[in-house]
């Protein structure tokens, strides 16, 4: 329905390590799935949208149709064998749990699909494509409009967990009551869901460690900054003193000048009983 063809899950293929890694907890799930047609299908939900998400979507498409082509050319016994008409489109679905600020100028639109076209009309199929959708967004339209299709039935599935959502949700489509039921047997297992959680936890201790780590080393620079300051000060004000000391030195050398002068200038009219 998102990509508004029928298509069947054909494998979940694995992560590879050499997608573009990014360490950060705000990615709630990431999985890439094969069709039936041999398209790839990259299903991302996001906890707080990321910055760029334009620029970031892109990037992972190219980087799966890279991944497709590496896969399909590996497979070919001969290089000869191997033909461009064998890669196929890659799909790159991104949902947002709470979007940025540019998709709420469109605060009517829940699913933007994204392809590349010409300026003149010419039809080339560059084989990437793009799907986002601000979950909140659509749950907004949702309060106001309720389960209008099997795909808002769905988003709703994913997005909503308000009493009043759910009954609605499985009155108007009861196949939805076995999903409930099975995640809520799920949540009563809690060694379980701590499994589940335990790789997403250790992420978030990994950065909240880093976070702990670059807060403590901008405190430290900080410090560091503020002691050379000082060090510098106290070194300007003992360069000021020094030269205040030998001023005054000057000073008193030139008052003794003046002081042996004068006791001369006395002796001398002593001398000549002027006194």
């Amino acid at each position: 329905m998102i990509l508004k063809q029928k298509v069947r899950v054909l494998k979940v293929l694995a992560n590879d390590n050499s997608r573009l890694a990014e360490e950060s907890s705000l990615v709630i799930m990431d999985i890439v799935v094969e069709l039936m047609d041999g398209s790839i299908a990259n299903v991302e939900v996001q906890r707080v949208g990321y910055q760029f998400p334009g620029a970031r979507a892109a990037c992972y498409s190219a980087d799966l149709l890279l991944r497709q082509y590496k896969r399909v050319k590996g497979k070919k016994k001969k290089k000869k064998q191997f033909n461009y008409r064998d890669i196929k489109k890659v799909y790159t679905i991104v949902l947002f749990e709470k979007s940025t600020a540019i998709f709420h100028r469109y605060p009517e639109a829940y699913i933007h699909h994204f392809r590349q076209t010409s300026d003149t009309g010419l039809e080339i199929d560059l084989l990437q494509e793009y799907t986002l959708i601000p979950l909140d967004i659509f749950k907004g339209i949702l309060h106001n409009k309720g389960i209008t299709g099997k795909l808002e039935a769905r988003l709703t599935f994913l997005c909503a967990d308000e009493p009043k959502y759910i009954e609605m949700l499985v009155t108007q489509y009861p196949e939805f009551r076995e999903m409930y039921e099975e995640v809520y047997a799920i949540c009563q297992n809690v060694e379980r869901v701590m499994e589940m959680f335990s790789k997403e936890l250790r992420e978030l201790d990994r950065n909240t460690v880093q976070y702990m780590i670059d807060e403590m080393q901008e405190e430290a620079d900080k410090l560091k900054k503020e002691i050379a300051d000082k060090k510098k000060e106290a070194e300007a004000i003992k360069k000021e003193a020094e030269a205040i000391k030998k001023e005054a030195e000057a000073s008193k050398k030139e008052a003794e000048a003046y002081k042996e002068e004068i006791e001369s200038l006395r002796r001398r009219l002593k001398e000549k009983g002027i006194e």
